[in-house]
């Protein structure tokens, strides 16, 4: 999956079409995620003891994958992610082979 927590997202599908958030939790398997404060749905509790009322809770529930866009750190815009191979340095001591980095597909730079 290419979004991880922590990113920032805009959703571009559904009742919350154009808003931003931070993504809270990921499930790679069923390729979908939960967003901070977006996509809220309501949920009715029954009172649990004589006396005491009912209530409404607002959580976030999950969005699929394909209905949000990541947002850029360094450019600002919604974008598409695509992958990049690290580059070895010769002079350092640390040397990265095989490592991928995740790259804005307009700015073209790394993300993570």
């Amino acid at each position: 999956m290419k979004i991880r927590k922590g990113d920032k997202v805009q959703i571009i599908i559904g009742k919350d079409k154009g808003k931003t958030g931070k993504v809270a939790q990921v499930f790679p398997a069923a390729g979908q995620l939960i967003v901070e404060g977006l996509n809220l749905l309501v949920k009715n509790t029954r009172a649990k003891k004589q006396g005491e009322k009912g209530q409404q809770v607002l959580f976030p529930a999950k969005l699929k994958q394909h209905k949000v866009m990541l947002v850029c750190p360094q450019c600002g815009e919604k974008t598409k992610i695509g992958y990049k191979m690290a580059e070895t340095v010769k002079g350092e001591k640390l040397q990265l082979k095989n490592k991928k980095f995740r790259q804005c597909r307009k700015c073209h730079q790394s993300i993570d």
